[in-house]
C-alpha cells in the first residue's frame, strides 16, 4: 500500500466520520459521550481493517469484526436505538474505507460514503430532536387514559419541559407511583 493511498483512505474516513458525528449527529441534539464513542470505534475499526486487510480474508474478517462488536453491544450498557444505528454506521464506514481494494479508483468507497451520509442525514431529519426522560410520578389519579391531557399538563408544569407525549412504563400500586417516560422537544 502506497503512502498516498493510505493518506487518501484516512482522509476519506476522517471526513466521513466527521460529517456523520459532528454535522449530522451533534446538530440534532446528540450526546458528546456517544459522539466520542462513534468516532473512536470508527478510527479503531478503520486502522484494524487497514492493517489486517492485506490478508486474503477481507470479507470474512469484516463480518467477523462486525459480529464481535455486535456481541459487545449486548454485554455493555444499553444504547438508545438511534445511537446503536449510528454506531453500526460508524463501524461500517471504517470497514468500507479500509477494505475497498481499488486503490487507484476511490470513486466506489467515496460513493458509498456519500450514500451512507446522505441516508443518515435524511433519516435523522425525520427523527427530529425529540428527547425523553424517565420520571417517577406519584399522582396516579391522573394515570387513566381519559386523564392523559391533565397528566401531560401537570408534567409540563412540574418539569418545565415541552412534553408532547408520554408512555407509562409501569405502575406500582403498593407505593402509589408510576414510571413514566416523557417525550419532549
Amino acid at each position: 500500500m502506497l503512502l498516498t493511498d493510505l493518506l487518501i483512505r484516512t482522509a476519506s474516513d476522517v471526513a466521513a466520520i466527521f460529517i456523520l458525528v459532528r454535522l449530522i449527529y451533534m446538530t440534532r441534539g446528540g450526546e458528546r459521550d456517544y459522539a466520542f464513542t462513534f468516532a473512536l470505534f470508527n478510527i479503531v475499526i478503520f486502522i484494524t481493517c487497514l492493517l489486517l486487510g492485506s490478508a486474503q480474508i477481507n470479507l470474512g474478517f469484516a463480518f467477523g469484526l462486525f459480529a464481535v462488536f455486535s456481541i459487545l453491544r449486548y454485554r455493555t450498557v444499553m444504547l438508545p436505538i438511534k445511537e446503536m444505528a449510528l454506531l453500526f454506521t460508524a463501524i461500517s464506514i471504517g470497514i468500507i474505507n479500509a477494505l475497498a481494494n481499488n486503490a487507484p479508483d476511490y470513486l466506489i468507497p467515496a460513493a458509498a460514503n456519500v450514500v451512507i451520509l446522505a441516508a443518515s442525514y435524511i433519516l435523522s431529519s425525520f427523527a427530529g430532536r425529540e428527547q425523553h426522560k424517565d420520571i417517577t410520578y406519584e399522582r396516579i389519579a391522573l394515570i387513566p387514559p381519559h386523564k392523559h391531557t391533565e397528566l401531560i399538563a401537570d408534567l409540563r408544569n412540574r418539569t418545565g419541559l415541552n412534553i408532547h407525549r408520554i408512555h407509562i412504563t409501569s405502575i406500582d400500586l403498593l407505593h402509589d407511583t408510576a414510571q413514566i417516560r416523557v417525550f419532549y422537544r
